[in-house]
């Protein structure tokens, strides 16, 4: 895998970092998946950054890291919820390549540690929806990345994806997608100021989101078959309805606070 090395001063990915890397990239290469990304020069080639992402599976993180990784040689550290660090192996993979454990309804230790991050010149990623939106629209966002970028003073970059769910997604196991069509997209970032309320550009945030996703969506290759399963209900998919996953979420969210 060639890859550019890190701006002088910067971060570098370390041995197990580069093999995990490999190893996802290896995936997608595999099955020939065609990327369709726009925007990239939004991402700063030096200092601290946070990129906040839709998260329609288990494979978009990959899918958005990959490109500040092998176009600029930054290594992506990626906020994960604190379960995954249980599992045998594979948590240990995820704490060696640099992952941040989040707990649900109290990320206060994973802001700190993300800011220290940010502080330090790592790029962070993190998706502020906290789960896979089965409806594969946009879920509330938490302000954890606004909070971030605030705290750290650096640039916050909106990004989208979308077909990766196709592939391996909540509820489904992972299937062969041969020359998949995936779509990716960064956009200006917003720069928060010391001031500035959270919660309203938190909401900024999600709006820009929602239309790079429309854009993307509208303009995906072979459109949006009607009753497939991948494509959302509001465009005639087979998709749950947005409403009542969305309700669903909320509930869920709650008890995550209370426990």
């Amino acid at each position: 895998m060639r890859r550019p090395k890190p701006p002088a001063g910067m971060p570098k990915p370390g041995l197990i970092y580069r093999f995990a890397a490999w190893l996802g990239v290896t995936v997608m290469r595999l099955q020939r998946w065609r990327f369709d990304v726009e925007g990239f020069e939004h991402l700063p080639a030096r200092g601290g950054c946070v990129i906040a992402a839709n998260h329609t599976s288990f494979w978009d993180f990959f899918a958005v890291a990959q490109f500040p990784y092998l176009r600029l040689g930054r290594p992506v550290r990626i906020l994960a919820k604190v379960s995954l660090f249980r599992i045998p192996l594979f948590g240990l993979l995820m704490a060696r390549t640099g992952c941040i454990p989040v707990e649900r309804g109290n990320g206060g230790d994973a802001l700190v540690h993300a800011v220290t991050s940010l502080h330090g010149g790592e790029v962070v990623l993190l998706l502020p929806e906290e789960t896979i939106s089965r409806s594969f629209e946009l879920l509330p966002f938490r302000t954890g990345a606004v909070r971030m970028a605030q705290q750290a003073g650096v640039p916050l970059v909106p990004a989208v994806s979308w077909g990766s769910h196709r592939f391996f997604t909540t509820g489904r196991w992972p299937r062969w997608s041969w020359r998949l069509p995936v779509g990716v997209r960064f956009g200006e970032p917003l720069l928060v100021g010391p001031d500035d309320d959270v919660e309203v550009v938190t909401k900024e945030l999600r709006t820009r989101m929602a239309a790079m996703l429309a854009e993307l969506v509208a303009r995906y290759p072979g459109g949006t078959p009607a009753d497939a399963w991948w494509v959302p209900h509001r465009l005639g998919g087979g998709a749950p309805e947005h409403d009542a996953v969305e309700r669903d979420h909320m509930a869920t969210r709650a008890k995550w606070r209370r426990s």
